[in-house]
């Protein structure tokens, strides 16, 4: 009998990942314009916090989307009666950190939205596993700004895909600000790898304290650190000579 195991770093070719690139202020409008003409099934979204996830709630129920939260604050019992609700559809959005959404299992879910990206890959095709399962169709969607532009080059790295890239209109940012997040985001990776010293160079220990031996009643030399006070040294002599 074979058993063949799916790593960690790849996802389920039957799950349809879109990247949309949107500044961390229209995120809010984003998510509800998805949910409003986007998903038109049950949703999963993840948020990064515990406290992110209640405010996306609150956001949803005021925008009329039915919607829960699951995390680490929130009861046993709390927890049960929301991803209940979900499982029977009575809630459209179910809102979940990381940790909170480990163990659960959700039959049949088309839709995850990463609200927040993963800064840990794993994280990431572990949240998108979610939907897709048994061979059925999902969609992963993810909103990404500014500040999680790395993130989703080590997503793409670690899984060998790069995400399709739909734009919102009215909401996505510019093409020209995207490029300029990129450029300055490869900037700064290229001069931290100058300043890494070269392979072959001398270690520089100039910050290191100077020692300097000496002798003791102890022993016949003692190595002191140019921290010690030079009173102690000289009592040490004055002590030999009496």
């Amino acid at each position: 009998m074979k058993v063949e195991v799916t790593p960690e770093s790849s996802t389920a070719e039957t799950i349809q990942q879109t990247l949309y690139y949107v500044e961390k202020a229209n995120k809010p409008k984003a998510l509800l314009h998805l949910l409003n003409t986007r998903v038109d099934d049950s949703v999963l979204v993840f948020a990064r916090t515990k406290h992110g996830a209640d405010r996306l709630v609150r956001l949803l129920l005021k925008n009329g989307i039915s919607a829960a939260a699951i995390h680490g604050n929130k009861s046993q019992n709390a927890r049960q009666n929301a991803l209940d609700a979900f499982k029977k559809k009575t809630i459209k959005v179910l809102v979940a950190t990381d940790i909170a959404a480990r163990g659960i299992d959700i039959d049949l879910l088309q839709y995850v939205i990463n609200y927040e990206i993963p800064n840990i890959p794993e994280s990431y095709v572990h949240r998108i596993g979610r939907s897709g399962r048994a061979g059925a169709s999902g969609f992963a969607l993810s909103l990404c700004g500014v500040e999680e532009i790395p993130y989703i080059r080590d997503i793409q790295f670690t899984i060998g895909l790069e995400l399709p890239v739909q734009e919102l209109e009215g909401l996505s940012m510019s093409p020209e600000l995207i490029r300029q997040s990129q450029f300055l985001l490869n900037q700064g990776k290229s001069k931290q790898s100058k300043d890494l010293p070269k392979t072959g160079t001398k270690p520089d220990f100039r910050h290191k304290k100077k020692s300097y031996p000496r002798k003791s009643q102890n022993g016949p030399n003692k190595v002191f650190s140019s921290g010690e006070s030079f009173r102690s040294r000289g009592n040490s002599t004055n002590d030999r000579i009496r």
